[in-house]
């Protein structure tokens, strides 16, 4: 039996009234080359979110939680009403631009080799943001904690963590993940790891769901043809604090789940050593009391 649609597309929301009708609206005019269907799960908004895409979408799949369950157990409630041979993860913070939708899914079609797909993001002024990485093994969380991972010529020895040197992001790539953000992932790949970790309530679980894929033969690709907005720390109030908190602790998460006691408790001493650094820098050097006071509470979560 044929399917009705060839892809999913689910977006978690929360209290992201006007950027979630803008991603909405973007995805409608910009995706014309293959059916879809748009799946959002509200995280109990309340800001109005499910009035406007009751009113303005009423062909989207809306799920309704009495509270907010987090990214991974949003986007593991969209799955179960997916249909299709792939389905987007997509941040409702984000703008579909030149037909990024239909060209990442041509693209991973063409190539059978990709089995989960990133995109490029770019900033509001359309410069490149990092969007993925390799796994973070404790030598790159060590040249990540103390500035070194993008120096010349050494991100081709130690493989960086988090990559955001803007050339990184122009040419088409395997890594080991991509970001939540925008991911295009094969049905047969969320079949056989079964979606995302929910214990991951946000940041690091597209770390974990690409490295239980990678484990089980999967390939991750990063594609720069396809192109989209994501209007980073503006889905959520203290965007940047809720950022550095979640990475400590997604880190964590990865390491208590997948490494060594030992290699955990070296984890944390590099995670209070790159806070403790950042303290000084961003701190006491610069006078900045907000940051300084953002990475005491990490040194604190680590």
């Amino acid at each position: 039996m044929k399917l009705d649609f060839e892809l999913s597309i689910i977006i978690p929301s929360f209290n992201t009234k006007k950027l979630l009708r803008n991603c909405l609206k973007s995805i409608f005019e910009q995706t014309q080359k293959i059916k879809f269907k748009v799946i959002v799960i509200d995280n109990n908004s309340e800001d109005g979110s499910i009035k406007m895409i009751k009113e303005k979408f009423p062909q989207v799949k809306l799920i309704c939680n009495e509270r907010n369950f987090g990214f991974a157990r949003a986007n593991n409630q969209g799955l179960t009403h997916a249909q299709g041979d792939c389905v987007l993860f997509l941040n409702s913070d984000t703008l579909i631009l030149d037909g990024a939708i239909d060209k990442a899914v041509e693209f991973m079609k063409k190539d059978k080799r990709v089995d989960i797909l990133g995109c490029q993001l770019l900033n509001q002024n359309k410069t490149i943001q990092h969007s993925g990485g390799f796994f973070p093994k404790l030598t790159r969380v060590f040249s990540w904690m103390v500035f070194i991972d993008e120096l010349p010529f050494l991100d081709q020895i130690i493989k960086p963590y988090q990559q955001s040197n803007p050339k990184f992001y122009q040419k088409t790539k395997q890594l080991d993940w991509v970001t939540g953000g925008f991911m295009l992932v094969k049905k047969e790949v969320i079949n056989r790891i079964k979606g995302f970790d929910e214990r991951f309530f946000m940041y690091a679980e597209e770390v974990d769901f690409c490295f239980r894929a990678k484990k089980l033969g999967f390939n991750v690709w990063f594609y720069p043809g396809a192109k989209i907005i994501h209007f980073k720390g503006k889905s959520s109030k203290n965007g940047f604090q809720k950022a550095v908190l979640g990475e400590y602790q997604g880190l964590k998460k990865f390491y208590q789940k997948h490494q060594s006691v030992p290699k955990l408790f070296c984890l944390r001493l590099l995670l209070k050593m790159g806070a403790l650094l950042r303290i000084l820098i961003f701190g006491i050097l610069s006078g900045d009391r907000q940051k300084r006071n953002i990475y005491e509470k990490a040194f604190r979560v680590a």
